[in-house]
């Protein structure tokens, strides 16, 4: 259900939620971006975090005043622009089917496509990186081709290695380590998206971009 307002709600006592209106898309996120960048200099606020349609922001204390924050939210996002972040852009090497994506058959009997239509469908975009979450490294991506959209798995799989490329509604994204996954896994990667070595442990930021590319089709 969406709603042309925005909405604001308290996690907590030191933690707000302020979600946006309307559809996930790259320019709703971008003013989620710039909200991000202008609340982390709000007083009192120890985190502003970017997420898919909303912004939460983590407080050092409790607020005394929460409900001013909450106003000076939304008067933020009625005139806050966009803001475009020139990241980076990486390829990913896949292995499309087979033992890397045990999920492809359902995504073919679900949308009616071969298993080479949905490699070239998934692989045609340059996708946006919209916001970390889920688990540590894990990037919730913008750009997938809706006529490969597929439902949920009704039973999560209680294991998906790190590296599962998958497909969960109209979203992808690539598992940043091994845990439970109601997405469908149609291939996977060897890049590591979370490093605990590497600064920063997490490879990918807001703004970047990500071009996956079918190195291999097992059937």
């Amino acid at each position: 259900m969406t709603t042309d307002r925005p909405r604001t709600s308290l996690l907590g006592t030191t933690a707000l939620l302020f979600e946006a209106p309307g559809e996930t898309s790259l320019e709703t996120q971008r003013r989620i971006w710039a909200m991000a960048h202008e609340a982390a200099g709000f007083p009192g606020v120890r985190e502003a975090v970017p997420g898919i349609n909303n912004l939460m922001l983590a407080f050092v204390e409790p607020p005394r005043r929460p409900e001013e924050i909450e106003q000076r939210l939304i008067e933020l996002w009625n005139v806050v622009a966009p803001l475009p972040i020139a990241g980076r852009c990486i390829d990913l090497p896949v292995v499309y089917g087979g033992e890397a994506g045990p999920h492809m058959s359902d995504v073919v009997e679900y949308t009616g496509m071969s298993v080479d239509e949905i490699v070239e469908r998934h692989s045609a975009p340059t996708y946006t990186v919209f916001a970390l979450g889920s688990h540590p490294g894990y990037c919730y991506l913008g750009g997938m081709d809706v006529r490969i959209a597929t439902p949920r798995r009704k039973v999560p799989v209680l294991k998906i290695p790190r590296g599962a490329v998958s497909i969960g509604g109209s979203q992808t994204g690539v598992s940043a380590s091994d845990g439970p996954s109601g997405w469908n896994t149609i291939g996977s990667t060897e890049v590591a998206f979370f490093d605990v070595n590497r600064s920063p442990p997490a490879l990918l930021q807001p703004g970047d971009s990500v071009r996956f590319k079918a190195a291999r089709v097992l059937r």
